[in-house]
């Protein structure tokens, strides 16, 4: 499948439709699964306990380099830093806990900021932070979170609405529930074990559209 980019509404940047999110459970190293991504998708590096952390996101930014991915390196910006990522991601916890002035200068900085949601104040914080993209979630159940209570459709759209900034969807994506999102208003797919259905030919979706 094909990505496509779509613009920033806040920042003028290319934020990608699709993003796969490494999980270091489910997929311990994900070098593999980015050699199938498609040029333009997003990757989204999480790996927080893996004991060589750094040496493991340096790969995964050369072959995100090599192959035209966009990467986001999750809740630690001298890392982003150090590996010259595309974009920050934050936790929702690390936005609530104190990481704001570094996140605030490298979004002077021009680059890239996401900021996970699972909460109307999170998206207040988003907002607040002039992020590009709130990632909201769990959507739908999902493995990673099976206490986590999901937002659903409508639980999406309540947090959707209070949302200037472009959305993406986390949590339990399957093609069927991917459409549904999308007509929700979603701007960016997020995957972790969705990502597999996704490259196996399943119907183009056209996500991206300007919120």
């Amino acid at each position: 499948m094909k990505a496509s980019y779509v613009g920033s509404a806040m920042a003028g940047k290319k934020l990608p439709a699709f993003i796969f999110v490494t999980d270091g459970a489910r997929q311990p190293d994900p070098v593999p699964v980015l050699r199938t991504l498609p040029r333009g998708w997003g990757v989204l590096f999480r790996h927080y306990d893996h004991p060589l952390r750094e040496a493991l996101g340096r790969r995964v930014a050369r072959l995100c380099k090599e192959r035209g991915l966009r990467l986001l390196v999750a809740g630690d910006v001298r890392l982003a830093a150090r590996l010259k990522a595309d974009g920050l991601h934050l936790p929702e916890g690390l936005a609530r806990r104190g990481i704001l002035s570094p996140a605030l200068l490298w979004r002077q900085q021009g680059r890239a900021l996401s900021i996970a949601a699972h909460s109307p104040g999170a998206v207040r914080r988003a907002k607040a932070l002039r992020a590009d993209l709130v990632v909201l979630s769990p959507v739908f159940p999902t493995v990673s979170h099976p206490n986590a209570r999901p937002l659903g459709p409508l639980g999406f759209l309540r947090l959707k609405a209070l949302s200037p900034i472009p959305v993406a969807a986390l949590g339990g994506m399957r093609p069927a529930t991917a459409r549904r999102l999308r007509d929700c208003g979603a701007f960016t797919l997020a995957l972790v074990d969705g990502v597999f259905l996704f490259l196996k030919g399943a119907p183009r979706l056209s996500c991206g559209r300007n919120p």
